[in-house]
């Protein structure tokens, strides 16, 4: 009997403690924290990665390529974007891009001056990161779109007038289309709602078509440079460029890698598919011009490089490697065809390519996407987009190729009458261009009064 009752006491004794355990856990479950520290930390540094991109990497790569009478304003023009736009983020841009709205644009006042974004992850968008983390990130996006422009007017626009083309360009076109996009409830968002699914993972329509669009109407409508195409106008400093162009493909893993905005497989599988589309699209725009010119040039190796870089940006976290590997082969063709023969057949002065690099290059990525998006590589494109009560595969064929012209004719459409009515504007309020003295002085002395190369 004694036996009996000590086995007694001792079961009551070991249940109540797995009671007491199973409740622990229970209590600590609920107190966790949801944030994940790596995938934190892999999206800070993915931001730090896309602003560098813009400085130095576009900051270089473009100054180097203009006369030396302009590479200070043309370095001016990304540099200020970085405060200009990060300001217009935090007071209204998240709230445009990220916010609840409709399937065009978000509410400006639902994060104005960034309200309620604080180290709660927003679910919708990052669960695993501070919802901060996931602002920053986007916000890097934003910088570098308008600064992407600027090639196309380098050497002959106004400072004052591309300041307020910018803030206009990136509240009506830029933060509606990152909603439209990216957004919950956005027209193209195929993951959060959207009515026509558009895959675009790292921004070929949001950042590449847009601007590149935006470009070829900025140039067309300002006017060619004085002079062009009949005297020469060589890069003054191919180093500073090539110098840019490396720090862009680094820069670019965060692009693309960081929009899994997590640290996991498809975050390799973006970074590889990122580095092999550059490395297709160098070799066949370096193996066109050797063919066709005779020689190939080391301004033309990264020219491609960018190319394939812009080319796979909306196709990275879909296709598999040997994908990526030939869309970088077709869009650094595409690109190298824009560049030397669409240019001179239709005698617009695109001063760095704009429109021919980043313009057809994510239209190709975009389009190309549309048939070769694979569910062994990003899972959910299969399962997540629902028609009705339906789920839809979004892999690629017909039908997802036809999703993608019409987010790539939209984002064009939109973009390109947005900025020619935007130019309209400021061209008969504050002027577009420099006067012909100043545009032969260089913008360097007569936009900032100082100069690149002092003696």
């Amino acid at each position: 009997m004694f036996a009996l009752a000590f086995a007694s006491n001792a079961f009551a004794e070991n249940a109540a403690t797995l009671e007491q355990r199973i409740a622990q856990l229970e209590s600590a479950a609920k107190s966790a924290s949801p944030i994940n520290n790596g995938d934190n930390a892999w999206l800070l540094v993915s931001s730090a990665l896309v602003l560098m991109m813009t400085a130095p990497g576009l900051i270089l790569f473009y100054g180097g390529l203009v006369r030396s009478k302009n590479v200070l304003s043309t370095m001016m023009h990304s540099m200020i974007l970085m405060a200009v736009v990060s300001a217009l983020w935090m007071v209204f841009g998240y709230s445009m891009a990220f916010g609840e709205g409709n399937a065009f644009f978000g509410s400006p006042t639902q994060y104005f001056m960034l309200k309620g974004v604080g180290s709660v992850p927003n679910a919708d968008y990052a669960p695993t990161i501070p919802h901060t983390t996931f602002m920053l990130f986007q916000m890097m996006f934003a910088i570098i779109t308008p600064a992407l422009i600027s090639g196309a007017v380098a050497e002959r626009i106004k400072f004052s007038a591309y300041l307020l083309f910018t803030v206009l360009w990136v509240t009506i076109v830029y933060f509606p289309l990152c909603h439209m996009v990216w957004g919950t409830g956005g027209l193209f968002n195929w993951a959060l709602g959207g009515k026509i699914p558009v895959l675009d993972f790292a921004g070929g329509t949001v950042v590449h078509v847009s601007s590149g669009v935006a470009a070829l109407v900025a140039a067309i409508v300002l006017g060619k440079r004085m002079g062009y195409p009949r005297e020469p106008m060589v890069p003054h400093n191919v180093v500073l460029s090539l110098i840019g162009t490396g720090l862009l493909w680094v820069g670019w893993f965060g692009f693309n890698a960081g929009s899994a905005v997590s640290g996991g497989e498809l975050a390799t599988s973006a970074f590889a598919a990122t580095h092999f589309s550059a490395v297709g699209a160098a070799l066949s725009w370096a193996a066109l011009e050797w063919l066709l010119k005779g020689k190939p040039s080391v301004l033309g190796l990264a020219s491609g490089m960018v190319a394939g870089l812009a080319t796979i940006t909306p196709a990275s976290g879909f296709v598999t490697i040997p994908a990526a590997f030939a869309i970088g082969l077709c869009g650094g063709a595409a690109c190298y065809f824009a560049v030397t023969k669409l240019k001179s057949a239709f005698r617009y002065d695109d001063s760095l390519d704009v429109f021919g690099v980043h313009g057809v290059g994510s239209t190709i990525g975009l389009l190309l996407v549309g048939f070769l998006a694979n569910p062994a590589v990003n899972g959910l494109i299969a399962t997540t987009f629902k028609s009705g009560e339906t789920v839809v595969s979004l892999a690629g064929g017909m039908a997802q190729f036809k999703n993608q012209v019409i987010g790539v004719l939209v984002t064009a459409a939109f973009s390109g009458i947005a900025t020619f009515l935007i130019l309209k504007l400021i061209s008969v309020t504050i002027g577009l261009r420099v006067t012909p003295e100043e545009e032969h002085s260089g913008l360097d002395l007569t936009q900032h009064g100082e100069s690149g190369y002092n003696d």
